[in-house]
């Protein structure tokens, strides 16, 4: 069945409503997603069946298919989390002020280390990593709409490379050309110029960044070995398999892995902050609702590649998980790869839990779990997407 407006499937409607409760009762989003997804199940087994078959048969599965997807992003998430409060208790943060500007110029600074990094690291992790900066050269207050910038960064850094995003990585395991994907940053590029400054005037009017480091903070060596050997695992296991064995990342969440026998590996040096577990598992769980009833969408086809078609897919990605999308664009062929990627990557800043890093940096910030709030605060990263989509038109036109 094709994704059209003249017959839209009762999942659908459950799916929109979903989302329409997580807008209106963001303090209960965990329950709205876990409900949600039942309802969905339910009606499936009742009545349509899965894409795999009817009853549980259909139901294992579909979850089968999907169970390497959710163990990677359980792993990421939770692992990731680690990972920031060794990075925050290695004093990194502590002294940034002391490397920023002490204007507000230090947030855009900030916004751009995050753009870089992301383009190396997972989106996910440079999110965190940008957070925890964030939360302590901002003395723990920092504005809502300074937060979805942190997380348009990290997903715009991401969406112009093959090991900054999920979906990157898959074109590039499909046979894209990493160049093909490098065009992005064309259009990320005029995005960031569009978010960064309005976001960084917002938080200095908020809270003005830190002139300075506290006196007798001290580096404590150990934990940014363990953080740095957390994210090269992470990418090493990623850029090898991705090279050399692209089909073991379908039958195993390698990756994840890597980050938690990283973690394993690092613990005798300094023991993890296990008590930030459970706070960070709530969100990913509720992510992993969210994208276990995306995979069960009777979306069979997008419509036909085209320029309005890439610029509405970033719109789509804001409400419904893009790995499932991009997968359908590669399956479909025609796009111009660049802006697939740019609109599926860049296009989820827009709502917090239109991406993973958006989710990922609310478990640090709960506060920011809003859909009015975000969509206020942060009114510019619409604007800067629409911006950086017409600005790689206007340079490169379309070239599927």
């Amino acid at each position: 069945m094709t994704f059209s407006f003249p017959s839209i499937p009762i999942e659908l409607w459950m799916f929109a409503a979903i989302l329409a409760a997580i807008a209106l009762f963001h303090r209960f989003t965990l329950v709205v997603s876990l409900a949600g997804l039942a309802s969905i199940v339910a009606y499936k087994l009742a009545v349509t069946g899965f894409k795999a078959g009817p009853g549980l048969a259909g139901l294992g599965i579909h979850f089968a298919h999907e169970a390497v997807l959710l163990a990677n992003l359980f792993m990421l998430l939770t692992g990731f989390a680690i990972l920031a409060r060794h990075f925050e208790e290695s004093h990194v943060p502590a002294i940034m002020p002391n490397l920023l500007p002490d204007t507000w110029m230090g947030g855009v600074v900030l916004l751009g280390l995050i753009f870089v990094i992301s383009a190396f690291l997972d989106n996910i992790a440079a999110a965190i990593i940008g957070g925890t900066v964030a939360r302590t050269v901002f003395q723990g207050r920092v504005h809502i709409g300074y937060l979805a910038a942190i997380v348009a960064a990290s997903n715009a850094g991401g969406s112009g490379s093959v090991v900054g995003d999920t979906t990157t990585t898959m074109l590039w395991i499909s046979g894209v050309s990493p160049l093909s994907v490098l065009e992005a940053y064309v259009a990320a590029g005029v995005a960031f110029a569009v978010f960064a400054i309005p976001a960084a005037l917002s938080q200095h009017r908020f809270q003005p960044i830190m002139k300075d480091a506290p006196l007798g903070t001290a580096i404590v060596p150990g934990r940014i070995a363990i953080a740095v050997f957390i994210l090269v695992s992470a990418i090493a296991a990623n850029v090898l398999a991705t090279l050399y064995a692209p089909e073991i990342l379908d039958r195993v969440p390698l990756v994840g892995l890597a980050v938690w026998a990283a973690i394993g590996l690092a613990a005798p040096l300094h023991r993890p902050d296990w008590s930030i577990l459970p706070d960070a598992m709530k969100g990913t769980i509720f992510l992993l609702a969210l994208v276990s009833a995306a995979s069960l969408m009777p979306i069979e086809a997008l419509p036909a590649a085209s320029v309005p078609t890439a610029l509405m897919l970033g719109f789509v990605s804001a409400v419904f998980d893009n790995i499932p999308l991009t997968a359908l664009a590669i399956k479909q062929g025609g796009y111009d790869w660049g802006y697939l990627a740019y609109a599926v990557g860049f296009g989820g800043s827009m709502i917090w839990f239109g991406s993973s890093a958006g989710v990922a940096l609310t478990n640090l910030f709960p506060e920011a779990r809003s859909v009015a709030a975000w969509l206020q605060a942060g009114w510019y990263i619409p604007i800067a997407y629409v911006a950086g989509f017409l600005a790689m038109l206007a340079l490169l036109g379309w070239s599927p």
